[in-house]
């Protein structure tokens, strides 16, 4: 597998999220000239304090059952008891802004990473550097979501989960199609004929390939990673400039343009806003599609399952280093059991005998090669791609990509659904919504 390129997308610059949250952020703490940042978590030793509080936590549903997993073994192993508030991915952005207004924010919340820049430069986290620079294994934590947490020097959040895009693809039905179920396309060349191919069996209610093509979010995650595996960027370094008009992006958006207008891809794809875009895959009616690594462990209880790096046009081999971060809240006065917390987060217990054991990916490097990965070839693709894997960052990133009505949907639905011939209009358009 040829290595992931575009590390120099990233950028400290904070992301951008809806007006509604921050006006409601601009009535925290007070004056409107506070250091970005809340508050310092006091130095209480590396592991904080475990003396029998009780401490909140938030996390989106999409991470509903990595969330569960971890709080359940850390309630079974601490004094601390984390109690636990699962919100609705849709409902996420809103909840948090209401709450950091009105100073209700939860002791420790998991936040999307294209969102922590932005939630860091507001003062919604507290200032971990101090504790964080202790981590003897600090400089294996992974790089994108560092970056993305890191302000003017300063760290804000660690890793929760990290939710890669990768390849899938139902072995079954390879064979059935003629395709090797043990060789992954190598090219996204090689992709689109492999739906065909699949396509081609007529089967009923079977579609080579899926996507949400009403989803910006889901487009971000799953077809920029082809142009990274190509050599190329989609931002310039400063997140700036929209650079999606290139040659290797059209050639992604024409790839799927003629899977659509051959049949290959799953008809609800076209409205598909997000809520159940994986569903086909996971029903075994879809041959092969770019797909969240979290879902692996359900995935396979239904189909069996090859995983690769998403490739690009050519060839090459990239993914979206996405999930959520987590850090303590500005409106925490229990910081140094929120950080006993993060610190147990971070552990080979938590990282290794949860996360890996229920097949998601680990966050330091250095454990990427543990018992549950070295048994199954797919985790040690996932954890190799990972190392190596994109993290996009720019302040007004949900604005321009997942934004429903933002000018990323809109270019992806023409060039795919539409006529096709608005690309450099519509790249215009985002490169002005991210120079806000």
């Amino acid at each position: 597998m040829r290595g992931v390129r575009g590390r120099s997308v990233r950028t400290r610059a904070a992301v951008g999220v809806v007006a509604a949250l921050l006006l409601a952020v601009s009535a925290c703490g007070g004056g409107g000239g506070a250091a970005p940042g809340g508050g310092e978590v006091a130095e209480v030793g590396p592991d904080g304090v475990d003396d029998g509080a009780t401490l909140t936590l938030w996390a989106r549903d999409s991470l509903e059952t990595q969330t569960n997993l971890l709080v359940d073994a850390y309630n079974a192993t601490h004094q601390n008891k984390i109690e636990v508030t699962i919100v609705p991915n849709d409902d996420y952005v809103t909840k948090v802004g209401a709450a950091a207004g009105a100073g209700g924010l939860p002791d420790l919340f998991a936040a999307d990473i294209v969102y922590v820049p932005n939630w860091a430069e507001q003062g919604l986290f507290q200032d971990l550097t101090a504790n964080i620079d202790r981590l003897p294994f600090k400089d294996t934590l992974n790089e994108g979501h560092m970056s993305a947490g890191t302000l003017e020097g300063s760290s804000y959040v660690l890793p929760f989960v990290l939710d890669l895009s990768m390849l899938f693809w139902n072995k079954d039905l390879f064979r059935e199609a003629g395709l090797d179920p043990e060789k992954a396309p190598a090219t996204l060349e090689e992709f689109a004929a492999a739906a065909k191919a699949v396509q081609a069996l007529g089967k009923p209610d079977t579609y080579g390939t899926a996507t949400g093509l009403n989803c910006g979010g889901c487009l971000v995650f799953t077809w920029f990673p082809s142009v990274w595996a190509a050599g190329e960027q989609v931002m310039n370094p400063e997140g700036t400039e929209s650079l999606l008009a290139s040659s290797t992006a059209t050639r992604v958006y024409d790839t799927w343009r003629d899977l659509w207008a051959s049949g290959a891809v799953l008809p609800s794809s076209q409205d598909e806003a997000g809520p159940t875009w994986t569903a086909g895959f996971t029903s075994g009616q879809v041959g092969l599609m770019p797909y969240p690594a979290t879902l692996l462990a359900s995935a396979q209880e239904t189909v069996d399952v090859g995983v690769a790096g998403i490739p690009g046009p050519g060839g090459g081999a990239s993914t979206f280093v996405g999930g959520d971060g987590i850090g303590v809240s500005k409106d925490s006065t229990k910081a140094a059991q929120a950080w006993n917390f993060l610190a147990w987060l971070m552990t080979e217990d938590a990282q290794v005998e949860v996360l890996a054991k229920n097949n998601d990916v680990v966050s330091r490097s250095d454990l990427a090669a543990n018992a549950y990965a070295s048994a199954d070839p797919r985790l040690v693709t996932i954890n190799e791609v990972a190392a190596e894997g994109v993290t996009p960052v720019a302040r007004n990133f949900q604005q321009a990509f997942n934004a429903p009505t933002g000018p990323w949907l809109t270019l992806v639905r023409e060039a795919v659904l539409g006529p096709g011939t608005a690309v450099e209009q519509n790249n215009a358009e985002i490169t002005a919504v991210l120079g806000q």
